[in-house]
């Protein structure tokens, strides 16, 4: 059975915008309580770290990975990088940090990845796919989702499933049960909000959506991560 607990940071329900969660570290802005961290920490039992990513509150957008390793994009400030791997290496954790080369910098948007599989963007460039797949241990595929080059932000999956944009057809379902091994459910978070990152932070241990997400959508995004799935 898949945990799930509702939450709002700053008052905003987009979740997925400012934090970024694997199984063993929760990288969140600084100004998230810590009844807030608590509670998702009930759910998704990770290890909490505050950061900014390039002196933003954006770590969902830029940040992305699996448990092996944290992309994090050249616009990063060294300080912020010195302090997440320093963290890193404080706690004893086993995850490396490393810089993206490519001109794009929304890794959490363009990259999709769980511990099976990876797919990027087709905007990546080629040299890039090569060092993901090294780096994160896994098979990279470049490939668009529901026609669109941003297949972080249309779908969030961990290593039992996962959820998709509505408007995704049998070819996106197919791409992701190849690359990474599961299936996934037909999900909206936040009212109707069809692009379900923005809105959610899964990892495999938990998951937790946006403070508008309805209950009918709550029972999709768990059926999606019970790999109830298509």
């Amino acid at each position: 059975m898949v945990e799930i607990t509702k939450m709002s940071f700053f008052g905003n329900p987009n979740i997925g915008i400012y934090a970024y969660v694997n199984d063993k570290i929760l990288v969140v802005p600084p100004g998230i309580g810590k009844d807030d961290i608590d509670e998702m920490n009930s759910v998704l039992k990770t290890i909490p770290i505050e950061a900014k990513i390039a002196g933003t509150i954006l770590n969902g957008v830029f940040l992305a990975g699996n448990n092996n390793t944290i992309i994090v994009p050249h616009i990063v400030f060294e300080e912020e990088l010195e302090h997440i791997r320093k963290s890193i290496k404080e706690l004893g954790l086993d995850v490396e940090v490393v810089v993206s080369e490519s001109k794009y910098t929304a890794l959490g948007n363009l990259i999709l990845c769980n511990s099976r599989g990876c797919i990027v963007s087709p905007l990546i460039e080629e040299s890039e796919v090569k060092k993901l797949a090294d780096i994160l241990g896994v098979e990279v595929l470049k490939a668009r989702l529901v026609n669109l080059d941003v297949p972080g932000s249309v779908a969030v999956i961990n290593d039992q499933g996962g959820v998709i944009h509505p408007d995704a057809n049998e070819d996106d379902l197919k791409i992701i049960k190849n690359v990474a091994k599961i299936t996934v459910e037909y999900a909206t978070v936040n009212g109707g909000m069809p692009y379900v990152k923005s809105g959610l932070l899964a990892n495999n241990k938990g998951v937790v959506v946006g403070g508008n997400t309805t209950g009918p959508e709550v029972l999709r995004i768990k059926a999606g991560f019970e790999g109830g799935g298509r």
